[in-house]
């Protein structure tokens, strides 16, 4: 059974195909393909996570006549989960200085050597020959 479940663990990764590993990939490119992708990338779904977890408790108001607000509220906090996601080392930094700052120091002197060869291996299987 646990070998089921470890070669599932090592599969998963590499099956993982879809809306979220397409979307992820233009992200990667648009943003650069590093570290600032990659912060972008999660701080964005986290952001819209926390919104969406707010909007499905404010559902109630689409049945009492402000579908339309709701629809428009929902597009106002997508852009506002844009733009907080293109500060995010703004919100690395501030969480706990200087550790913050240490941390993204490190995070950024350690992504080309750890974080970026699995990522563009998963983003892009057709160039990772072997």
């Amino acid at each position: 059974m646990s070998q089921l479940i470890g070669d599932g663990a090592r599969v998963l990764p590499e099956k993982s195909h879809g809306w979220f590993r397409d979307w992820f990939r233009k992200v990667w490119k648009v943003r650069g393909g590093g570290l600032y992708a990659l912060g972008f990338a999660v701080s964005f779904i986290i952001f819209e996570v926390g919104s969406l977890g707010d909007d499905i408790l404010g559902i109630g108001s689409l049945f009492n006549g402000q579908a339309v607000d709701f629809v428009i509220q929902f597009f106002i906090d997508s852009l506002t989960n844009t733009i907080k996601a293109f500060v995010w080392p703004v919100y690395v930094v501030q969480a706990a200085p200087p550790w913050g700052a240490l941390g993204l120091g490190l995070a950024y002197l350690g992504f080309s050597k750890f974080l970026k060869p699995p990522i563009d291996r998963w983003l892009f299987p057709e160039d990772s020959t072997g």
